[in-house]
């Protein structure tokens, strides 16, 4: 998915504008800005990943949340050919169906409980439509930043339908890294960890997670509690290292569902702005410069009805790294 802001963020090392809400626990709560996706009614989505108070957790440094949209109202998602560099996007759905298809070749559908993950690395594009199949959209868009000694890998594109794990009041599906007994075979640059999470009513599980990890707990559904914290839907907790276990408890009398992201802190600074990852202005301008002038790098999508995204214009400054508070352990 691309990030349509027409004017994206510059955002300065080391400054923190939103303010996360920080209650005894610790557990960092992230609520989420609302941005319109584009078009003539432009469907909303809700962004909880980057924000200034915290760029990313281990590697993950983009998160959409959306729907459950229905299409006939708001006419769906309709994103024509834009570009990616330093980053892999990881396209997960609860309800409805979108067409993917980008430079590579790759021409699939994103479906409920399955993982697309596209690999940007030097440059691809790609274009994401909702198809005509599809009443109520709902689902998640995630990034991944690249480190250093990979940001410019190949283009690639992995599909996995992962199993539905059974817990003792609930279930997951393990769409990359390990969690409750079950591993995703797809590979990635940096430990990572992300599954969807269902609870059932007034459930209370524990999950051992790589103490190693920082964690976020992304709720879709319900009302999930956090080490005493209760994060609402849309809103995303942040836990530090130090835990080797998570206790989740649906606080509601409802099922809950959620997104559990992890992964080991990603200590290097990086530049994101608009589709790209970089580690300096230097490598925004060149991208968006070879992307507006349809360079080979990013290659072509072909069977989509339409114009290429253009970029944004610059700033008018040095686009800066983005600060990330350091990590915190668990208290």
């Amino acid at each position: 998915m691309s990030n349509t802001d027409r004017n994206p963020a510059e955002m300065r090392c080391g400054g923190v504008v939103d303010e996360p809400r920080r209650p005894p626990s610790g557990v960092e709560v992230l609520t989420a800005r609302d941005v319109p996706l584009g078009g003539p009614r432009a469907m909303t989505v809700r962004r909880t990943l980057p924000q200034r108070a915290r760029t990313l957790i281990g590697a993950w440094c983009f998160a959409d949340h959306y729907g459950p949209d229905d299409v006939t109202a708001t006419g769906g998602m309709d994103v024509a050919p834009h570009p990616h560099t330093g980053l892999q996007t990881v396209s997960w759905l609860f309800s409805g169906e979108i067409e993917h298809r980008d430079s590579l070749g790759v021409h699939a559908m994103v479906r409920p409980g399955e993982l697309n993950l596209m690999t940007g690395g030097h440059g691809i594009c790609h274009s994401e439509v909702s198809t005509s199949r599809t009443t109520i959209l709902h689902g998640v868009q995630l990034w991944v930043a690249l480190p250093g000694e990979h940001r410019d890998a190949g283009r690639d594109f992995r599909h996995h339908v992962p199993s539905p794990v059974p817990l003792d009041g609930g279930e997951a599906r393990v769409f990359l890294g390990s969690l409750a007994g079950d591993t995703s075979p797809v590979p990635t640059f940096t430990p990572l960890l992300g599954a969807e999470i269902t609870l059932e009513p007034r459930a209370e599980i524990t999950l051992a997670v790589d103490e190693g990890f920082e964690h976020g707990v992304l709720v879709d559904t319900g009302e999930v509690r956090v080490r005493e914290t209760v994060l609402r839907p849309s809103e995303l907790g942040y836990l530090g290292m130090g835990a080797d276990a998570l206790t989740l408890t649906n606080a509601s009398d409802t099922a809950a569902r959620l997104v559990l992201l992890g992964g080991t802190p990603f200590e290097e600074q990086i530049v994101m702005w608009w589709n790209f990852v970089g580690r300096s202005h230097d490598d925004i301008v060149r991208a968006r410069r070879e992307w507006q002038d349809a360079s080979a790098r990013f290659g072509s999508v072909e069977g989509y009805d339409g114009d290429r995204l253009p970029a944004p214009a610059l700033p008018n400054a040095t686009i800066k790294p983005r600060g990330n508070p350091s990590p915190k352990g668990t208290p």
